[in-house]
């Protein structure tokens, strides 16, 4: 191809404006866009965190697992409590409505949250979420009717799509030299709040019978499910009022009292020189990066397979081993999800910081979307291992043996599970590396976690349809439809995922520099 070495004034601006993108956005390096615009003068020794803003994020991003996760254990025997259905073998499906009405609102807000904290700031936006959170839970609480169930938890929905922004400010307190150790750290409140949600969904719902000398009163008998939604909206009270006093403004654009040079976040230096931040990128430019498409498609499935998986083993769980389930009340699903958290806690706290040190993120990312197969395809195993043992004629459930090798089988299931979510970290190291300018991070952020929320919001309703579907048939085939159709689902992720490293291949820096090479062959 002949090169025009005679451009016109017009192409000579465009190359201008193309050679600022470039320069502004670099997802091969080994820094991020954030990095991009920092000083360039550094040493080999990390970035200390700000502790005080890292540990204020943990304690606002424990509010959400923990409201979110805490209905699980008791969601199905609600709808049973409520009448919403006579029929049994339709609960999974009710139940399944619930839980998607709230990532379905997730996704209308999502965007928008991360929109206005570019006009308003993320710390107003955080702790309002937080609070709407709080009030939207306890509304859930005492809601008596279906249609006042999708309501509350679509309004819980709304205020949760401020995760997008929760993100940005991590990525805006770190750098590639101390994220390593900042995110594993931040990624310990989902499994942390995974283990107190359920466990206080199992222990408090229908506390009237449990407790009677503490909760026998007519309120909580008339709303049994009122007393974990009051104690996760306090959780949510309590983070937001945390937040008010000690979690900072982290815009790029909006730092307050930066009087000296030194104060002057490392985004607004570059040589030694301020500089005006970058203004964020239209959803159009954002999306026209190969690698962010990538990113999106592929967190869409990674999200919709995680999401799958935990309403299918809950449901799982409480289907009877007749219809191919294991026949576990509300607290035993609450201690299964509890082990969920544990496991996540020790592989995050443990195993990922090494790993993020070690290896290349987007091959990470891969090998953990392979290890979703085996935890549909491992399922089932369990419903075999409790027909094996049998059931004490007495008690009408599993021996004591049985049920030891049943427990034994979850640990290795949900441990399997909880290494392939590691994928969800390290997707948050590679949407920062994508964003195009710092003030674009909190848009880019927003377009990922849109999509993830986009597939998560009719994960649950499919997922739990398609169990309850299956449980109905006794021709094998039908019988494990769902594990046969989720599998290939989870090899579909895989093969979304590995689009991610071809993206960074064709990312414009990428193709600048090969363009430059070319120019300079020919031109020598």
């Amino acid at each position: 191809m002949a090169v025009d070495c005679h451009a016109s004034p017009s192409s000579s601006t465009d190359s201008v404006e193309a050679q600022r993108l470039f320069d502004d956005y670099d997802p091969l390096g080994d820094d991020s866009a954030l990095e991009n615009q920092k000083s360039d003068v550094r040493s080999d020794k990390p970035t200390p965190l700000p502790k005080a803003q890292l540990a204020t994020l943990c304690i606002v991003r424990l509010v959400d697992p923990i409201a979110f996760t805490q209905i699980f254990p008791y969601v199905n025997e609600m709808m049973e409590h409520l009448h919403v259905t006579e029929d049994h073998s339709k609960i999974g499906f009710y139940s399944g409505l619930v839980e998607s009405s709230f990532a379905v609102a997730q996704v209308v807000s999502i965007y928008q949250w991360a929109r206005l904290s570019d006009i308003i700031g993320r710390r107003p936006v955080v702790l309002l979420g937080i609070m709407g959170i709080g009030i939207s839970t306890m509304f859930f609480g005492v809601s008596t009717t279906l249609t006042g169930l999708i309501m509350a938890r679509s309004l819980s929905g709304l205020f949760s799509g401020n995760i997008a922004v929760i993100h940005s400010v991590l990525g805006e307190i770190t750098d590639s030299s101390n994220q390593a150790i900042a995110f594993p750290l931040y990624g310990l409140c989902w499994p942390l709040g995974a283990i107190i949600g359920p466990l206080m969904g199992g222990l408090l719902s229908n506390p009237a019978p449990k407790f009677p000398r503490l909760f026998d009163i007519p309120f909580l008998q008339r709303y049994p499910y009122f007393l974990p939604c009051f104690v996760a909206a306090i959780v949510a009270f309590s983070g937001c009022l945390y937040g008010y006093f000690y979690l900072g403004e982290t815009h790029p654009n909006m730092q307050r009292d930066r009087t000296r040079k030194e104060d002057i976040p490392l985004s607004e230096c570059r040589d030694g020189a301020f500089e005006k931040s970058s203004e964020s990128a239209s959803v159009k430019y954002i999306l026209s990066i190969p690698v962010v498409r990538a990113l999106c498609l592929s967190g869409a499935g990674l999200s919709f397979i995680a999401t799958g998986f935990d309403v299918t083993f809950v449901l799982f769980c409480y289907t009877t081993i007749q219809q191919g389930g294991l026949s576990f009340n509300a607290t035993q699903i609450g201690y299964a999800l509890s082990i969920a958290g544990f496991m996540s806690i020790f592989l995050q706290l443990f195993c990922m910081p090494f790993i993020l040190r070690r290896f290349d993120h987007a091959r990470m990312y891969n090998f953990c979307m392979g290890l979703w197969p085996f935890c549909f395809v491992l399922l089932p195993g369990l419903n075999l291992l409790a027909r094996w043992g049998g059931l004490d004629e007495l008690t009408g459930e599993l021996l004591p043996a049985t049920q030891a090798l049943v427990w034994v089988g979850i640990g290795v299931i949900l441990t399997i599970s909880k290494a392939a979510a590691l994928a969800f970290s390290v997707s948050m190291i590679l949407v920062k590396d994508a964003a195009p300018n710092p003030s674009s991070l909190a848009a880019t952020n927003g377009i990922a976690q849109f999509a993830m929320c986009l597939s998560r919001s009719f994960s649950p309703a499919f997922a739990s349809s398609l169990l309850a579907f299956s449980i109905g048939y006794d021709f094998v085939l039908l019988r494990y439809l769902w594990v046969l159709v989720m599998t290939l689902i989870c090899f579909l992720g895989t093969t979304l995922s590995r689009r991610i490293a071809e993206g960074r291949r064709r990312s414009p820096r990428a193709m600048a520099d090969r363009g430059g090479h070319a120019s300079l062959a020919m031109a020598h």
